[in-house]
């Protein structure tokens, strides 16, 4: 048995206040905070995930077939590009995923189970089996000021 590690990071700006665009992330769609600028839903809990699974397998997701599927299907939604990641991981299968976002908006505290719930149902997994941390960063950074949301991503995964 092999068991591997790999990291993934990802970070969006804040579109304008007044834009129409969904605030989506980790799948969940969050009120009365603008989307994030991206050409897809920008979701950085899913693009690092995706991240990870590129860094444990060298298939470029989001530099490659996300762009893809945005360009020439027009789909945006990343809980696409995370299925299309789980394809890559071949013989390895997930263990355990922990994440952590920094952003001071939204609030994440209260909807931190039902995020953990919706990754687990998109990779397959236990609920025990998915961590989210969040911190607003206390303003040290643009994430801390409001201006976007940066997610890291740590995957372990086991090859039988």
């Amino acid at each position: 048995m092999k068991t591997r590690v790999g990291i993934g990071q990802d970070s969006h700006r804040f579109l304008p206040d007044d834009s129409s665009k969904l605030c989506i992330v980790g799948g969940i769609i969050f009120e009365n905070v603008p989307g994030l600028s991206a050409d897809s839903d920008g979701d950085v809990i899913f693009h690092a995930i995706c991240n990870a699974i590129t860094s444990l397998t060298g298939v470029p997701i989001l530099g490659g077939i996300a762009i893809e599927l945005c360009r020439k299907d027009g789909i945006t939604d990343s809980g696409v590009y995370l299925k299309r990641a789980l394809e890559t991981l071949g013989k390895q299968s997930i263990q355990h995923v922990a994440c952590t976002i920094e952003g001071k908006r939204p609030k994440f505290e209260p909807r931190i189970l039902e995020i953990r719930k919706k990754i687990a149902d998109v990779i397959q997994l236990d609920l025990s089996q998915v961590g989210i941390t969040a911190t607003s960063g206390d303003g040290l950074t643009d994430f801390g000021c409001g201006d976007g949301l940066q997610c890291f991503c740590t995957l372990t995964t086991v090859e039988t």
